[in-house]
């Protein structure tokens, strides 16, 4: 008797395309996502419809798409395992969040941390940045995702989305909607990159290292990143140093060692440990520099990629929507040939 191979996990997560990529971004998610393409059923979007709570500038916003995309195709991802694609290609998402409103409760969004945080941040209370849980929910619940790849800053948006999930198969007595796991990486494996000014790389801060800066702008930003005013000559602390916290994350465990040799004995000085820096980061992301610059150079290319990227996603998302048509009692629509 053979046994049947235990089918690949549906994977899926999302970037908002909000601004140009930082390190933060790369350590954070994207290293993750390309790792995960050889170990499950990866959709991986670009998230313009979120973008646009924060974002009310079309030329920018296609801008930073196709940023996004170059980005992600210049770092590794690969189409041929993993579909890319533009959520607005996928107007079924907006279908199923319209659908999910009406289920889910003003209590449950009215808990969520990310609302709050923008709006202290001076984000105008939209009614798009309130609902966004539920278009996240309808992003992940579409292709009836397993596992979604979270920091744990984003465990709450995923326990929403599992509350949604339970609603609506609930209400319409049927189990069209697995509940997702999340896949948040183990103590110790998430990297935290903090921003020049020591704060979380965010752009919302203005602190970030840009993945595809090179040259002066790079030499600018890293040689801008502040610190103490130690005078040279003395020891200084690598455990509270944003420097050497960049520093580790591009060197191996002997190299950390030996620049936090110099760090305590005094034999560096901030000025030489951002040189270090910036060298690591060069040296990181110099093939991925020329790839990026050969596929801007094609972008009939990458258009063609994410056009496939959208089919195959809108394929697996209608079949789920003639579902969730078929539970709520709504009329079925016309096949896509007939519209």
């Amino acid at each position: 008797m053979t046994t049947q191979p235990k089918p690949l996990a549906r994977i899926l997560s999302g970037v908002q395309p909000s601004g140009k990529l930082h390190l933060g971004n790369y350590f954070g998610a994207v290293k993750q996502h390309i790792e995960l393409q050889e170990k499950g059923n990866c959709f991986y979007f670009i998230a313009n419809y979120h973008a646009l709570t924060t974002l009310q500038n079309g030329p920018k916003l296609a801008e930073f798409t196709r940023d996004v995309a170059l980005d992600y195709l210049a770092l590794g991802l690969d189409p041929a395992k993993a579909v890319f694609f533009r959520q607005s290609d996928v107007p079924e998402v907006t279908e199923l969040a319209w659908i999910l409103s009406t289920v889910v409760n003003m209590g449950l969004l009215e808990r969520a941390h990310s609302y709050k945080d923008k709006t202290a941040k001076g984000f105008e209370a939209s009614v798009g940045l309130f609902v966004y849980p539920v278009l996240m929910a309808a992003d992940i619940l579409i292709y009836r995702s397993n596992l979604v790849p979270v920091g744990q800053d984003q465990v709450q948006h995923l326990e929403m989305t599992s509350d949604m999930a339970t609603k609506f198969n609930r209400a319409f007595g049927v189990e069209v909607f697995p509940e997702p796991a999340p896949l948040v990486p183990k103590s110790g494996q998430m990297a935290k990159v903090p921003g020049t000014d020591g704060q979380k790389m965010s752009k919302s801060y203005g602190n970030t290292i840009e993945i595809f800066a090179e040259g002066k702008p790079l030499d600018k930003t890293i040689m801008g990143i502040k610190t103490n005013s130690t005078p040279l000559g003395q020891p200084l602390d690598p455990e509270t140093c944003t420097v050497f916290a960049l520093y580790s994350l591009f060197a191996t465990e002997e190299e950390k060692a030996v620049l936090a040799a110099e760090y305590r004995s005094g034999a560096i000085g901030y000025g030489s440990a951002k040189k270090q820096l910036k060298a690591k980061v060069d040296g990181y992301f110099a093939p991925f520099r020329e790839k990026r610059k050969e596929l801007a150079a094609h972008p009939e290319t990458v258009e063609a990629i994410l056009q496939d990227g959208a089919r195959r996603a809108r394929a697996e998302a209608m079949q789920t929507m003639e579902l969730v048509r078929a539970a709520a009692g709504l009329s079925s629509r016309l096949s896509a040939g007939e519209r």
